[in-house]
């Protein structure tokens, strides 16, 4: 029987749910292929965390033939929401200016990323304004 999805992918799984969300459909062999470049990454432990992450409802697979595939089964924006909502209590207080000072602070924005940030705070002062 399948478990409900997990609230927070552990970090193996997020690293496999990233293969996922950019390649699609892989196979263990694609998926560990990813993971094990430039690090030891045994092609059992990564078909024991597919194994797991789909009786978790996190991942689904799928037969097409004899080939096993596997997608996820959540999109990478709902993880990562849930992710920064969750650091966003736990470690900020619910105050978004100090996780993004923080953010900024931590690895600086190139010019692009400066440019949207500030799209979207307009974006979101308009929106506020109503």
């Amino acid at each position: 029987m399948a478990r409900r999805p997990a609230t927070r992918p552990t970090d193996s799984e997020l690293d496999i749910l990233r293969v996922l969300w950019a390649r699609g459909p892989s196979t263990v062999r694609q998926v560990h292929d990813i993971l094990s470049v430039g690090r030891e990454f045994a092609y059992t432990t990564t078909l024991k965390l597919l194994q797991l992450m789909t009786e978790k409802g996190v991942a689904v697979r799928e037969e097409d033939g004899r080939v096993h595939l596997y997608r996820a089964a959540v999109a990478q924006e709902q993880t990562q929401l849930h992710l920064v909502r969750e650091l966003l209590e736990r470690a900020f207080d619910g105050s978004a200016a100090q996780l993004v000072m923080q953010a900024l602070a931590a690895r600086p924005a190139s010019a692009e990323e400066l440019q949207e940030i500030r799209r979207l705070l307009a974006e979101h002062e308009e929106k506020s304004r109503g």
